[in-house]
């Protein structure tokens, strides 16, 4: 075991000078980056998600989005290409690269702001917002400026959801409003259009119907009996040839006047006609006959060519014919009447359309009224910042010492990775070697047991050749690779951006960043 340690020993010492220019050129490497790359300054500012100060159940905002939404809305809107580019021409970011382009702007924009949104959907959050410059002081102006964007962003996007929400239930509140009053005057036209046949009037035209149909069964039972009159009156006239008139078709003066010529009668029988009392009687004939002379003059019964058939006959057929008149008016609303109880089921059915459609308008106007309300109320609240707001908890401050990179991290880093490096080659190099160098390899491979082994002996020029040959290399690679990384990062591209172009086209820099690292 210990001869093996010593064999592996003096193969390792042998090989040396390999582990040397690999170590020296790696450290060297890992050295001149971690003291050739910028110092990065990084401010940050924490900002407050706060509740409503308004609870919910008395006034509620209408800009219901929880923390991390918004949030990620608002960063969103943050690294815009506009937003990027303002920022940067307005604070000169990027003044000492001036060969820049706009996209390679952005994205070095993008790469330095740094925002920590919460995970949890709780209605109060603490976020962190940073950005890396060059030196503290436009670390801290360029985080500042973006706490202020996102502090306006949030009041603009705020408001400008809720002046939205307004606006829409005012459009429509005004659209039902207007929808309400068209079907209303739709409803009133069809009662004007059909006012006699509406289904609220349906129990009163039943009734006049059916007292119209009473008062024409009327009429025909009044007609029938003036025929059969008529019939009579005409039968007695051509079986004697003449016809008084009775008691009951004569009026008070007719009946007076023969009761008075009968009394006139009586008393001539008794006294002279120079009697006062016959004189005064025969006054008073003459007066009531001409009384009635004049009532039948003006009933036309006063001719002297008509008889009392003939007049009797003319007032019935006068009556037959108001009777038969009155039945052609009463028929004619009759079938009026009828039409409109037919067309009061298919008017009920419209109608109840027409007024459901009415009622769910109502109810949507109603609806839409009291959303109409609440949202007058949200836009109140937001217009004076009392729903959920965010707020300055500690304003970016110039940080006195750089964050970034880590130089004591980069430097071990590279001294370690020399060595492992270096190690690794000499043991890469001893594994692909294959050739006899000790007795045990040949008892091992030949089976033959050596007396003696005599060491390869060098000349004290070529140990000195060697050594000089070795401490060149050495010495070349200790100085070139520093001075040609600090002349690749003065005169051609600074260290951090050649790092990162280099990442970019191996493609380690995504593999990086799913693994959080950073330089």
């Amino acid at each position: 075991m210990l001869d093996d340690m010593k064999f592996f020993l003096s193969l390792f010492m042998r090989r040396i000078h390999y582990f040397l220019l690999v170590f020296v050129a790696v450290a060297g490497v890992g050295l001149t980056t971690a003291y050739t790359l910028p110092p990065v300054y990084e401010a940050e500012a924490q900002l407050l998600v706060e509740s409503p100060q308004i609870p919910g159940n008395l006034a509620a905002s209408t800009v219901e989005v929880s923390a991390p939404e918004i949030l990620q809305i608002i960063r969103q809107r943050l690294l815009t290409r506009a937003n990027l580019l303002d920022i940067s021409r307005e604070f000169s970011v990027h003044a000492d690269r001036p060969g820049m382009s706009p996209d390679a702007i952005v994205e070095d924009m993008r790469k330095r702001i740094s925002m920590g949104l919460p995970r949890s959907r709780d209605a109060a959050a603490f976020v962190s917002l940073s950005f890396k410059a060059s030196n503290g002081a436009l670390s801290a102006r360029v985080t500042n400026e973006l706490v202020t964007r996102v502090l306006e962003e949030n009041v603009s996007m705020r408001k400008a959801a809720s002046g939205q929400t307004l606006e829409f239930f005012v459009q429509e509140v005004a659209r039902l409003d207007q929808e309400l009053a068209d079907q209303g005057q739709r409803i009133l036209e069809f009662k004007l259009r059909n006012q006699n046949a509406l289904p609220e009037s349906v129990d009163f035209r039943r009734n006049r119907q059916a007292s119209l149909q009473e008062r024409i069964l009327q009429i025909e039972r009044d007609l029938s009996s003036l025929r059969d009159r008529r019939d009579r009156l005409t039968e007695m006239y051509e079986r004697t040839g003449s016809i008084t008139m009775s008691e009951e078709e004569m009026t008070p003066e007719e009946r007076r006047l023969i009761q008075l010529q009968d009394d006139l009668t009586t008393a001539l029988t008794v006294y002279s006609e120079q009697n006062p009392r016959i004189q005064n009687l025969q006054r008073r004939v003459e007066v009531l006959e001409n009384k009635v002379a004049e009532q039948r003059a003006a009933e036309g019964q006063g001719s002297e060519d008509l008889s009392p058939y003939e007049i009797q006959i003319a007032d019935i057929e006068g009556q037959m014919e108001f009777l038969i008149e009155q039945r052609t008016t009463i028929e004619e609303d009759l079938a009026k009447l009828n039409a409109s109880l037919e067309a009061t089921p298919s008017n009920a059915i419209t109608l109840g359309t027409l007024e459901r459609d009415y009622e769910n308008l109502r109810v949507q106007y109603n609806q839409a009224t009291a959303d109409l309300a609440a949202a007058r109320t949200g836009d109140q609240i937001e217009a004076q910042s009392r729903g959920q707001r965010i707020t300055v908890i500690e304003q970016a401050v110039a940080p006195r010492e750089p964050t970034a990179p880590d130089r004591r991290k980069i430097a071990i880093m590279g001294i370690g990775g020399g060595i492992i490096m270096g190690a690794g080659l000499v043991a890469l190099l001893e594994l692909l070697n294959s050739s006899i160098r000790r007795p045990a390899d040949l008892t091992n491979r030949l089976g033959i047991t050596p007396f003696m082994t005599i060491p390869y002996i060098r000349t004290k020029r070529q140990r000195v050749a060697r050594r000089t040959l070795i401490g060149l290399a050495i010495a070349l690679v200790a100085i070139g690779i520093p001075l040609t990384l600090y002349l690749l990062h003065t005169y051609y591209l600074p260290m951090d951006l050649l790092i990162e172009r280099a990442l970019d086209k191996t493609g380690l820099s995504g593999l990086l960043e799913q693994l959080g690292l950073s330089l």
